[in-house]
């Protein structure tokens, strides 16, 4: 076969591995809210994307940096495992949640802001700097102060690179030991059943003049693994933006059928 119909073939397969919908808008206008959503079924190595210029543009990753802060606290030692406590140091704060000591397992599903930047300021700028390098996460930029850079610094990440980085953090080829992945895989698991597991990390940017809110994640079904991110964004502070980050991903993943 002549070099140039392997090629075409090549390229036949990667543009068949790509798929539009431009239907899922009316999961973003029921919300009012602008947006994208990205997801990757490993196992078919096949993409859907609705607004792929939009996945393509990179945002603060806000609270789902708290992944990769969970895996660089436990691999340099700050966090012996998910039961690790940091006290509160009785700062108020207007989410009673968050006024307590928290564990890195609590710290996460409450998604804790106080415990991950204390975590950060133990790690220090130089071990945090080389680790999320290493992880090739976003743009790698961690230069402003380092308990606000992924709140309201230049670190910047995009869904597509969401996605990206979620599969590596799965299939264990970012540099951190399998005891690290697992552990901050378990305490990323947000529902389940005999059909499914859903793990995901929410994220909301609200130190912007436009809200950025995220909802991050991976479902193990049927032996197969489907990578997603979603991105969502507002100019108005409503009540209803931080869970039209979940509805939005849930009510695209039952579409999918990757969801129930």
């Amino acid at each position: 076969m002549r070099w140039y119909v392997v090629i075409f073939l090549l390229t036949q397969t990667v543009v068949q591995a790509q798929q539009e919908r431009a239907d899922f808008e009316k999961f973003f206008t029921d919300h009012n809210v602008q947006g994208c959503f990205v997801c990757l079924d490993a196992g078919q190595n096949r993409y859907v994307r609705y607004n792929p210029e939009r996945c393509r543009q990179a945002f603060l990753p806000a609270s789902t940096f708290k992944i990769l802060n969970s895996l660089i606290g436990l691999e340099t030692g700050f966090i012996a495992d998910e039961n690790y406590l940091i006290q509160w140091h009785w700062v108020e704060r207007s989410i009673p949640s968050l006024n307590q000591d928290h564990t890195l397992k609590s710290a996460m599903k409450h998604s804790v802001v106080w415990y991950y930047q204390e975590l950060a300021r133990r790690v220090g700028v130089e071990r945090m700097s080389a680790l999320v390098k290493e992880s090739h996460y976003g743009n790698e930029d961690i230069s402003d102060k380092i308990d606000t850079f992924w709140l309201e610094g230049a670190l910047r990440i995009s869904p597509d690179e969401q996605v990206g980085f979620l599969r590596r953090f799965y299939e264990f080829h970012l540099p951190f030991s399998r005891r690290s992945v697992e552990i901050v895989k378990s305490i990323l698991l947000q529902e389940e059943n005999e059909r499914y597991r859903l793990y995901a990390k929410t994220g909301w940017a609200v130190r912007t003049d436009r809200q950025i809110g995220w909802f991050v994640g991976f479902v193990e079904r049927d032996r197969s693994v489907y990578y997603f991110a979603t991105n969502i964004e507002s100019s108005c502070k409503e009540a209803l933006f931080g869970p039209a980050r979940i509805e939005i991903s849930k009510a695209i993943l039952r579409d999918l059928n990757i969801l129930d």
